[in-house]
Protein backbone atom coordinates (compact mmCIF):
# COMPACT_ATOMS: atom_id res chain seq x y z
CA UNK A 1 0.00 0.00 0.00
CA UNK A 2 1.24 3.66 -0.97
CA UNK A 3 3.01 5.22 2.58
CA UNK A 4 0.26 8.05 2.62
CA UNK A 5 -2.46 6.39 2.20
CA UNK A 6 -1.24 3.85 4.67
CA UNK A 7 -0.87 6.80 7.01
CA UNK A 8 -4.17 8.37 6.32
CA UNK A 9 -5.67 5.36 6.82
CA UNK A 10 -4.18 5.30 10.36
CA UNK A 11 -6.04 8.65 11.12
CA UNK A 12 -9.61 7.42 10.56
CA UNK A 13 -8.86 3.37 11.91
CA UNK A 14 -7.42 2.55 15.20
CA UNK A 15 -3.85 1.35 14.88
CA UNK A 16 -4.56 -1.24 17.32
CA UNK A 17 -8.24 -2.70 16.60
CA UNK A 18 -8.18 -1.68 13.11
CA UNK A 19 -12.08 -0.77 13.31
CA UNK A 20 -13.23 2.67 12.70
CA UNK A 21 -16.22 5.43 14.60
CA UNK A 22 -17.44 7.44 11.85
CA UNK A 23 -19.85 9.79 11.74
CA UNK A 24 -20.95 11.42 8.55
CA UNK A 25 -22.48 14.48 8.81
CA UNK A 26 -22.96 15.30 5.24
CA UNK A 27 -27.13 15.08 5.55
CA UNK A 28 -27.38 18.42 4.66
CA UNK A 29 -27.08 18.81 1.47
CA UNK A 30 -29.80 15.61 0.69
CA UNK A 31 -32.67 16.53 3.44
CA UNK A 32 -31.17 20.38 4.56
CA UNK A 33 -30.07 21.30 8.31
CA UNK A 34 -31.87 18.60 10.52
CA UNK A 35 -31.42 18.11 13.99
CA UNK A 36 -27.99 17.72 15.50
CA UNK A 37 -25.96 18.83 12.90
CA UNK A 38 -27.28 22.55 13.00
CA UNK A 39 -24.27 24.00 14.64
CA UNK A 40 -21.26 22.27 13.36
CA UNK A 41 -18.55 22.98 15.48
CA UNK A 42 -20.86 22.17 18.60
CA UNK A 43 -21.98 18.57 16.29
CA UNK A 44 -18.28 17.79 15.58
CA UNK A 45 -17.11 18.54 19.17
CA UNK A 46 -19.31 16.10 20.89
CA UNK A 47 -18.61 13.29 18.51
CA UNK A 48 -14.91 14.59 19.57
CA UNK A 49 -15.20 14.59 22.57
CA UNK A 50 -16.75 10.62 22.66
CA UNK A 51 -13.57 9.60 20.53
CA UNK A 52 -15.12 9.16 17.51
CA UNK A 53 -12.50 8.03 14.77
CA UNK A 54 -13.74 10.32 12.10
CA UNK A 55 -16.74 12.41 10.26
CA UNK A 56 -17.96 13.20 7.08
CA UNK A 57 -18.69 16.41 5.50
CA UNK A 58 -18.69 17.96 2.23
CA UNK A 59 -16.00 20.63 1.25
CA UNK A 60 -18.11 23.89 2.02
CA UNK A 61 -18.91 22.68 5.47
CA UNK A 62 -15.55 21.47 6.75
CA UNK A 63 -14.88 25.60 7.47
CA UNK A 64 -18.04 25.50 9.87
CA UNK A 65 -17.11 22.11 11.58
CA UNK A 66 -13.06 23.12 12.33
CA UNK A 67 -12.95 23.86 15.98
CA UNK A 68 -9.16 25.10 15.69
CA UNK A 69 -8.62 23.51 19.60
CA UNK A 70 -8.90 20.69 21.60
CA UNK A 71 -8.82 16.85 20.04
CA UNK A 72 -8.43 16.08 16.41
CA UNK A 73 -10.44 14.09 14.03
CA UNK A 74 -10.32 12.11 10.73
CA UNK A 75 -11.62 13.82 8.18
CA UNK A 76 -13.70 12.71 5.13
CA UNK A 77 -14.35 15.01 2.52
CA UNK A 78 -17.45 13.49 0.23
CA UNK A 79 -17.45 14.05 -3.19
CA UNK A 80 -20.91 12.86 -4.35
CA UNK A 81 -24.11 14.44 -3.71
CA UNK A 82 -28.26 14.99 -4.41
CA UNK A 83 -31.37 16.38 -2.79
CA UNK A 84 -34.43 14.86 -1.47
CA UNK A 85 -36.24 18.18 -3.53
CA UNK A 86 -34.90 15.93 -6.85
CA UNK A 87 -37.55 13.86 -8.65
CA UNK A 88 -34.42 11.68 -9.01
CA UNK A 89 -33.09 11.30 -4.69
CA UNK A 90 -31.06 8.25 -5.85
CA UNK A 91 -28.96 9.69 -8.63
CA UNK A 92 -25.69 11.07 -7.39
CA UNK A 93 -23.39 13.34 -9.00
CA UNK A 94 -19.79 14.36 -8.46
CA UNK A 95 -19.68 17.78 -6.72
CA UNK A 96 -16.40 17.79 -5.55
CA UNK A 97 -12.61 16.53 -6.34
CA UNK A 98 -9.83 14.29 -4.59
CA UNK A 99 -7.74 17.53 -5.44
CA UNK A 100 -10.30 19.55 -3.53
CA UNK A 101 -10.45 17.31 -0.34
CA UNK A 102 -6.37 17.53 0.13
CA UNK A 103 -6.57 21.43 -0.53
CA UNK A 104 -9.06 20.87 2.32
CA UNK A 105 -6.16 19.21 4.72
CA UNK A 106 -8.91 15.75 4.65
CA UNK A 107 -7.27 12.37 5.47
CA UNK A 108 -9.96 10.21 2.96
CA UNK A 109 -12.88 11.12 0.69
CA UNK A 110 -16.11 9.14 0.60
CA UNK A 111 -18.66 8.97 -2.67
CA UNK A 112 -22.07 7.35 -2.70
CA UNK A 113 -23.39 5.17 -5.28
CA UNK A 114 -26.97 3.39 -5.56
CA UNK A 115 -27.10 0.78 -7.43
CA UNK A 116 -30.36 -0.27 -9.66
CA UNK A 117 -30.91 3.37 -10.19
CA UNK A 118 -31.58 4.56 -13.54
CA UNK A 119 -28.01 6.45 -13.63
CA UNK A 120 -26.14 3.59 -12.00
CA UNK A 121 -24.07 3.74 -15.22
CA UNK A 122 -23.02 7.27 -14.16
CA UNK A 123 -22.13 6.69 -10.99
CA UNK A 124 -20.10 3.78 -11.71
CA UNK A 125 -18.07 5.48 -13.93
CA UNK A 126 -17.47 8.49 -11.56
CA UNK A 127 -16.53 6.25 -8.62
CA UNK A 128 -13.81 4.48 -11.13
CA UNK A 129 -12.19 7.78 -12.16
CA UNK A 130 -12.13 8.81 -8.34
CA UNK A 131 -11.11 5.87 -7.31
CA UNK A 132 -8.21 6.34 -9.85
CA UNK A 133 -7.48 9.59 -8.63
CA UNK A 134 -7.69 8.66 -4.96
CA UNK A 135 -4.81 5.96 -5.86
CA UNK A 136 -2.82 8.59 -7.63
CA UNK A 137 -2.78 10.93 -4.35
CA UNK A 138 -2.12 8.28 -1.71
CA UNK A 139 -5.80 9.19 -0.86
CA UNK A 140 -8.20 6.36 1.09
CA UNK A 141 -11.64 6.28 -0.43
CA UNK A 142 -14.68 5.50 0.88
CA UNK A 143 -17.24 3.64 -1.27
CA UNK A 144 -21.10 3.89 0.30
CA UNK A 145 -22.28 1.36 -1.66
CA UNK A 146 -26.19 0.79 -1.64
CA UNK A 147 -29.28 -0.93 -3.65
CA UNK A 148 -31.73 1.39 -4.69
CA UNK A 149 -33.91 1.03 -7.86
CA UNK A 150 -36.99 -0.42 -9.66
CA UNK A 151 -35.47 -3.92 -9.84
CA UNK A 152 -34.68 -3.77 -6.19
CA UNK A 153 -36.79 -5.41 -3.97
CA UNK A 154 -35.07 -5.10 -0.48
CA UNK A 155 -31.47 -3.53 -0.03
CA UNK A 156 -31.09 -5.16 3.31
CA UNK A 157 -30.95 -8.47 1.37
CA UNK A 158 -27.74 -10.61 2.51
CA UNK A 159 -27.12 -11.01 -1.44
CA UNK A 160 -27.81 -7.52 -3.23
CA UNK A 161 -25.65 -5.94 0.49
CA UNK A 162 -23.02 -8.34 -0.77
CA UNK A 163 -23.25 -7.63 -4.05
CA UNK A 164 -22.84 -3.85 -3.03
CA UNK A 165 -19.79 -4.75 -1.34
CA UNK A 166 -18.18 -6.57 -3.71
CA UNK A 167 -18.63 -3.67 -6.11
CA UNK A 168 -16.80 -0.78 -3.59
CA UNK A 169 -14.46 -3.61 -3.40
CA UNK A 170 -13.80 -4.50 -7.52
CA UNK A 171 -13.78 -0.75 -8.31
CA UNK A 172 -11.25 0.31 -5.86
CA UNK A 173 -11.98 1.51 -2.99
CA UNK A 174 -10.25 0.75 0.43
CA UNK A 175 -13.43 0.68 2.88
CA UNK A 176 -16.91 0.20 1.96
CA UNK A 177 -20.12 1.17 4.19
CA UNK A 178 -23.35 -1.08 3.26
CA UNK A 179 -26.35 -1.50 5.73
CA UNK A 180 -26.17 -4.44 7.54
CA UNK A 181 -27.85 -7.50 6.84
CA UNK A 182 -29.99 -8.25 9.93
CA UNK A 183 -27.98 -11.37 11.49
CA UNK A 184 -24.24 -12.03 11.96
CA UNK A 185 -24.21 -15.12 9.64
CA UNK A 186 -25.50 -13.07 6.34
CA UNK A 187 -23.53 -10.42 7.33
CA UNK A 188 -20.34 -12.67 7.61
CA UNK A 189 -21.05 -13.70 4.40
CA UNK A 190 -21.06 -9.64 3.19
CA UNK A 191 -17.71 -9.42 5.08
CA UNK A 192 -16.07 -12.86 3.15
CA UNK A 193 -16.85 -11.21 0.08
CA UNK A 194 -14.54 -8.31 0.02
CA UNK A 195 -10.68 -8.38 0.82
CA UNK A 196 -11.44 -4.60 2.19
CA UNK A 197 -12.61 -3.37 5.77
CA UNK A 198 -16.44 -3.20 5.75
CA UNK A 199 -18.51 -0.81 8.15
CA UNK A 200 -22.32 -0.67 8.58
CA UNK A 201 -24.58 2.17 7.56
CA UNK A 202 -27.24 2.98 9.94
CA UNK A 203 -30.04 3.77 8.22
CA UNK A 204 -33.04 5.40 9.41
CA UNK A 205 -32.74 6.57 13.09
CA UNK A 206 -33.89 3.83 14.98
CA UNK A 207 -36.32 4.33 18.45
CA UNK A 208 -33.95 1.91 20.94
CA UNK A 209 -30.52 2.82 21.36
CA UNK A 210 -30.15 -0.68 22.66
CA UNK A 211 -31.05 -2.45 19.09
CA UNK A 212 -28.40 0.19 17.70
CA UNK A 213 -25.45 -1.27 20.04
CA UNK A 214 -26.65 -4.36 19.44
CA UNK A 215 -26.06 -4.17 15.54
CA UNK A 216 -22.89 -2.32 16.26
CA UNK A 217 -22.08 -5.22 18.49
CA UNK A 218 -23.05 -9.01 15.90
CA UNK A 219 -21.77 -6.46 12.88
CA UNK A 220 -18.40 -6.43 14.63
CA UNK A 221 -18.95 -10.33 15.57
CA UNK A 222 -19.78 -11.09 11.97
CA UNK A 223 -15.87 -9.36 10.75
CA UNK A 224 -17.33 -6.15 10.03
CA UNK A 225 -14.97 -3.36 11.06
CA UNK A 226 -16.71 -0.40 12.63
CA UNK A 227 -19.70 2.31 11.64
CA UNK A 228 -20.40 4.78 9.67
CA UNK A 229 -23.49 6.27 11.26
CA UNK A 230 -24.85 10.03 11.32
CA UNK A 231 -28.22 10.84 12.61
CA UNK A 232 -28.81 7.61 14.93
CA UNK A 233 -25.29 9.15 16.78
CA UNK A 234 -25.63 12.89 16.49
CA UNK A 235 -29.06 12.81 17.19
CA UNK A 236 -29.19 10.95 20.02
CA UNK A 237 -30.01 13.03 23.21
CA UNK A 238 -26.40 12.57 24.30
CA UNK A 239 -24.48 11.97 21.32
CA UNK A 240 -20.75 12.62 23.72
CA UNK A 241 -22.22 9.25 25.86
CA UNK A 242 -23.23 7.60 22.94
CA UNK A 243 -20.00 7.72 21.52
CA UNK A 244 -17.95 6.49 24.47
CA UNK A 245 -20.74 3.24 24.78
CA UNK A 246 -19.52 2.32 21.16
CA UNK A 247 -15.93 3.15 21.77
CA UNK A 248 -16.31 0.32 23.96
CA UNK A 249 -17.94 -1.96 21.85
CA UNK A 250 -15.94 -1.40 18.91
CA UNK A 251 -12.22 -0.34 20.25
CA UNK A 252 -12.83 -2.64 23.54
CA UNK A 253 -14.88 -5.62 22.62
CA UNK A 254 -17.09 -4.48 25.92
CA UNK A 255 -20.85 -6.22 25.68
CA UNK A 256 -23.64 -4.76 24.71
CA UNK A 257 -25.47 -4.52 28.33
CA UNK A 258 -21.74 -3.07 29.73
CA UNK A 259 -22.26 -0.54 27.13
CA UNK A 260 -25.36 0.48 28.04
CA UNK A 261 -24.96 0.43 31.39
CA UNK A 262 -21.96 3.38 30.73
CA UNK A 263 -24.78 5.15 28.50
CA UNK A 264 -27.80 4.64 30.89
CA UNK A 265 -24.36 6.51 33.65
Amino acid sequence: MHIGKAIRLERIFDRNTKRAIIVPMDHGVSVGPIDGIVNMKEAVGKVVEGGANAVVEHKGLVRCGHRAEGKDIGLIVHLSASTSLSPFPNAKCLVASVEDAIRLGADAVSIHVNLGDETERRMLHDMGKVASDAANWGMPLLAMVYARGPKVKSEFDPETVAHCARVGTELGADVVKVPYTGDKASFEHVCDSCCIPVVIAGGPKLDSTEAFLRMVHDSLEAGGAGLSVGRNVFQHENPTRLVQSLNMIVHEDASVAEALAHLNG
